[in-house]
């Protein structure tokens, strides 16, 4: 049965089991996952799975207007029928404030799109390739001991969203992806390690050699490491690190973190600088880079291009249908259906503002700047950060860089507040790199504090 004929049949079966219920009002909304993975160690296959995932999450309003939720991974209609029958018995114990209704945009009309979806290949062809991809690692350099972590999978995924008002939203996409993350042994020398990943909508469109070289050459690069001194800096970002710091501190332009308190930022706040003139940030869910991509959001809104930051300045926030009620605002498709809908960012893209010119930016470049940092891979974002009090203290992998001879550092720490960094970048530059969290260029910031070897 194909996840699409499973969606139409779950749409009636809802409607049929609601009223039979005598529930008026509800919503639902699912995916439904079908992946196969594979991992491999030393030359033989280590994990090879496959697996087939369904889940909802139902949303029934009562007679007074209180909303419950619940949860299930069982979408037949006897799975189906529980779980109204407890969202319903929960909805009597719903807050009583600020209660979440539709979405005013759940039957607003989504541009079609060309199909999203991919042939599955065979596991076999998985493994083989990534058996291949570990033996040409281990052949580029001695000291690499080894690809201690991998993984290539292949994923069919089918979101659907529907309600009592009328509203019937149905996607399906497919998506590959691999990683490959290397670990070195010399002697009277620290194991090195380094990493790559690529996503495709297909598995042969899947640029493994390209993540195969870049492995390698970060790994070699990282075997002549030496300590650093401690101190101020002009940092480079690469594209991944900087967008891992934004996502970080996404809780800025988080309409709901906003209203909780839990967030730097203020409803005040749109208008004002909040980075250098030099910036633009927007969420951009349908950029042609997103390979995961979808049109809709846990509420059925339409997702979109929603612009944060403009020439530095805070534009707007991210907005589920309650948060932008609560805001006069409108729903941005940043929403996720719970029982307190949440708001998450989609897909940052981050890049030069319309301001960024030769008056009011000196051009950088690796090749010829001296004692420049470039920061590669930001590590421990969990715990190295304060996201509501924007202070951030974060080991990195990177470099550092004279004249474009690059030591690799051995190990340091970069600190700071978001805010003093937005305002401190001096450089955008103008070639951006798609990667599987987002669009980004390289980022120049100045007078970073750097904690190395004192």
């Amino acid at each position: 049965m194909s996840s699409a004929i499973s969606v139409e049949k779950l749409v009636s079966d809802a409607k049929e089991t609601a009223s039979k219920l005598k529930i008026d009002k509800f919503d639902i909304y699912g995916a439904i996952v079908d992946e196969t993975s594979a991992e491999v160690d030393s030359g033989e296959p280590k994990q090879v799975s496959a697996s087939n995932r369904a889940s909802i999450t139902v949303r029934v309003w009562n007679d007074q207007g209180t909303v419950g939720v619940t949860s299930t991974t069982n979408i037949d209609r006897l799975g189906l029928e529980l779980a109204l029958q407890s969202a319903h018995e929960a909805s009597f114990f719903g807050a009583k404030e600020n209660i979440p209704d539709f979405s005013p945009e759940a039957i607003a009309v989504i541009p079609s799109r060309e199909s999203q979806t991919a042939t599955q290949t065979a596991i076999e062809q998985l493994v083989e390739t990534l058996l291949g991809a570990e033996k040409e690692l281990l052949a580029k350099h001695t000291a690499i001991a080894g690809v201690p972590y991998n993984g290539l999978s292949q994923r069919d995924v089918s979101r659907f969203y529907l309600n009592s008002a009328g509203a019937m939203r149905n996607e399906s996409s497919s998506y590959s992806s691999i990683y490959l993350y290397t670990k070195t042994e010399e002697e009277d020398r620290k194991p090195r390690s380094a990493g790559a990943y690529r996503v495709s909508r297909s598995f042969e469109g899947l640029d493994v050699k390209g993540c195969i070289e870049e492995t390698a050459e970060k790994t070699i690069s990282h075997l002549n490491y030496d300590k650093i001194k401690s101190g101020k800096y002009l940092v480079a970002f690469s594209p991944e690190a900087f967008l891992s710091l934004i996502s970080a501190f996404s809780s800025l332009f988080n309409a709901q973190s906003i209203l909780d308190k839990n967030s730097l930022s203020s409803p005040e706040s749109i208008g004002t600088q909040i980075a250098s003139p030099l910036l633009n940030v927007s969420d951009d869910e349908l950029h042609v880079g997103n390979v995961g991509a979808s049109t809709f959001d846990g509420e059925g809104t339409p997702t979109r291009r929603t612009p944060l930051i403009v020439n530095g300045v805070l534009t707007n926030f991210l907005h589920s249908s309650v948060t932008a009620k609560r805001l006069d605002a409108k729903p941005t498709g940043n929403g996720s259906i719970g029982s307190k809908v949440s708001v998450s960012p989609n897909f940052f893209h981050v890049e030069r503002s319309s301001e960024a010119n030769a008056s009011n930016e000196k051009v950088y470049d690796l090749a010829t700047a001296e004692n420049v940092i470039l920061i590669d891979d930001l590590q421990a974002l969990h715990a190295g950060v304060q996201a509501s009090q924007g202070s951030f203290s974060l080991p990195f992998d990177g470099w550092l860089i004279n004249k474009g001879d690059r030591v690799s550092i051995e190990s340091a720490t970069v600190a700071g507040d978001i805010l003093d960094l937005l305002k401190a970048i001096v450089y955008v530059e103008p070639e951006v790199k798609i990667t599987p969290s987002g669009v980004a260029p390289q980022i120049w910031v100045e007078g970073l504090s750097i904690t190395g070897e004192a």
